[in-house]
């Protein structure tokens, strides 16, 4: 009987393999924490801007009639909901800048060529690293909103948070990384960062309900990925509408918020299987 040359894979050797991958992980996300440490400014910035929005928009509309948000709610807790998204879904836009100027500058190159066990842990900690930040922000959003008087979301309400920020933050990453591969420079990807965000911001649930929209607006919020991000978020905060319940009344159908987080989800998994081929290329 013939017996194979090629040593069998142990499962100490793929634990060892599973330990250095991690320590991969662990430094290149230590690095991008430590590049922030020494210049806060962004994160400063990223928390400072969407608590100006909550404070001015909110004051904006405070005399808004009663029948404009769907349930009598109060425009600050509505809008906060919103803000919340837009701030992750900016951050997470943003994540291809360090990878780009990485590229710039030679420094991704370095790492293309260094002994890697998995060139995926580039990938693995610009998430790790965005959905931290993501999550440090949605707090400081929080937290001001109750301040306002606002409330704040329960035990339940914070998990639905984070399970949509983080179904969010990964598709949209995804999409950043891989436009920071594909576009020839950090001048580009700005361009596209700034055309993208505010078109989509005005085109969801952000600021208004569909209901107070013109028909081909709110075709377009119903069908916008923030959308369907920001009615989950915002049943949070209330406890009279769930994740069972209807939140979106589409043009085309009720949306209820588990049907949101499917939307989104698979958005998010039809996102990266498209992304994920380019990004292999790149980086083997």
């Amino acid at each position: 009987m013939k017996t194979s040359l090629l040593p069998k894979a142990s499962p100490k050797y793929q634990t060892s393999e599973l330990w250095q991958i991690s320590q991969e992980i662990i430094a290149l996300t230590k690095r991008l924490f430590l590049q922030l440490i020494r210049r806060p400014s962004t994160l400063i910035a990223g928390i400072i801007q969407p608590l100006i929005w909550l404070v001015l928009f909110g004051a904006l509309f405070e005399n808004a009639p009663i029948d404009f948000l769907p349930g009598g709610m109060d425009y600050g807790r509505f809008l906060g909901s919103g803000i919340i998204v837009f701030t992750a879904f900016s951050g997470a836009l943003n994540a291809g800048l360090p990878v780009m100027f990485d590229r710039e500058f030679g420094f991704l190159n370095r790492l293309l060529v260094a002994p890697l066990h998995s060139r995926n842990s580039i990938v693995i900690s610009s998430v790790i690293y965005i959905a931290s930040i993501s999550i440090l922000q949605s707090f400081a959003i929080m937290g001001a909103g109750s301040l306002l008087g606002y409330g704040f979301p329960g035990v339940g309400g914070i998990f639905i948070v984070l399970l949509t920020l983080l179904i969010l933050v990964f598709g949209v990453t995804a999409l950043s990384l891989g436009l920071a591969f594909l576009l020839p420079g950090h001048i580009e990807l700005i361009a596209i960062i700034f055309v993208a965000n505010l078109p989509l911001l005005f085109a969801s649930t952000a600021l208004v309900p569909i209901s107070f929209m013109p028909s081909w607006l709110g075709w377009l919020a119903a069908i916008n990925p923030l959308t369907f991000a920001i009615e989950p978020i915002r049943s949070a905060y209330s406890s009279s509408s769930g994740l069972g319940s209807v939140l979106i009344h589409a043009p085309y159908g009720d949306i209820t918020g588990y049907g949101c987080l499917l939307l989104l989800m698979v958005l998010t998994i039809a996102l990266f299987l498209v992304i994920r081929p380019l990004l292999n290329r790149k980086l083997i």
